[in-house]
């Protein structure tokens, strides 16, 4: 397993991190992406374990918690060996300070995901969502009690707009704050708007990207095709309107694509979607998941090789998409643009 710097931190994380949203199944929206058990979940654990895959991502929200349960239950014995990601702000119940980046909230969804995944620590916690209610100012000064105190070793963020990102790192620069060392972005060849404002605010800033729904909400499996549509079972059918909006011909020209590419390469088609990802700037991970090990080891199977040039040019042109101003009028004047 390939391991990189996550950010500017000094901590290292493998280039493929295992997410639990399969673990539990708890409501209708999870049970579309997986049912995996706590026995399920230890062996896969295991495998991953045995291939490097040493970092582990969940969240609170992830079947109302269940996930996190099920991720502490099949690590037992085995903290020493892995990094725990998790993730806190959307809504658990009814409670009215039950979501956001207050302190209120933070200090209380820190403990109890302590709690569910049997931890005295979580390596890299992570705000789920941006929180326009609470003072940027109250949710860094409390992350940095909880980072003194020891629950808490690196912060990040995720689904943040760029200019929200920045603001919370400048805030961390004025008061001596922690950092967001990570930024959990949704990016795939379906979509890559990340490409527009923040894989340069991470390259400037040093915000590792950690990379969810690397596979397009799972439209980049190759089972989808112009005359395959998805099957029963499957989230691209079960929970069809959910998920990144994309035009249906640009995904079947992204497809066509990779087939190509998978067949000069011998490799599969999620392989060589992760493989491209793994070339981007800023990425410091790929968050995979598996309902079973044999889906686990294809994605594995993604690192240790690299496409070539000619390939990645193929694919970025199958997928490219006109961008939204102001990036289109800056990429006007490529002397003022980044190098390197």
């Amino acid at each position: 397993m390939d391991f990189r710097r996550l950010g500017h931190s000094g901590l290292r994380v493998p280039a493929l991190s295992f997410g639990t949203a399969t673990f539990g199944g708890g409501n209708d929206f999870f049970k579309a992406w997986g049912s995996t058990d706590a026995g399920g979940a230890s062996r896969l654990v295991d495998v991953c374990l045995d291939h490097g895959v040493t970092m582990f991502d969940s969240a609170d929200v992830y079947s109302d918690g269940l996930a996190e349960e099920i991720l502490g239950a099949a690590i037992k014995g085995k903290r020493d060996r892995l990094l725990i990601s998790t993730k806190t702000t959307f809504p658990m119940g009814d409670d009215p300070n039950g979501f956001g980046s207050s302190r209120q909230h933070l200090v209380d969804a820190v403990d109890k995901a302590l709690k569910r995944l049997g931890a005295e620590h979580i390596d890299l916690l992570q705000l789920h969502g941006q929180d326009y209610n609470t003072p940027v100012e109250e949710t860094l000064s409390t992350l940095d009690e909880i980072v003194r105190s020891g629950k808490v070793r690196y912060i990040g963020a995720s689904n943040f707009s760029g200019w929200h990102l920045m603001k919370s790192l400048a805030v961390s620069d004025r008061y001596g704050y922690p950092r967001h060392v990570a930024h959990q972005a949704y990016y795939s060849l379906l979509n890559r708007d990340y490409e527009w404002e923040l894989m340069p605010l991470g390259r400037d800033q040093g915000v590792g990207a950690v990379i969810w729904s690397p596979l397009g909400w799972g439209k980049l499996t190759g089972k989808i095709r112009r005359d395959q549509p998805p099957k029963p079972g499957t989230r691209a059918h079960d929970i069809a309107e959910t998920g990144p909006h994309y035009e249906q011909e640009r995904l079947f020209r992204i497809v066509d694509a990779l087939l190509c590419v998978a067949e000069e390469t011998g490799q599969t088609v999620p392989q060589i979607a992760l493989n491209w990802l793994l070339q981007r700037p800023t990425v410091s991970s790929i968050v995979v998941g598996a309902r079973n090990e044999e889906q686990l080891i294809e994605n594995i199977g993604a690192v240790g090789w690299s496409l070539s040039a000619e390939q990645v040019a193929r694919l970025d042109a199958a997928s490219d998409v006109p961008p939204a101003y102001p990036v289109w009028h800056q990429r006007g004047f490529p002397m003022l643009n980044e190098r390197g």
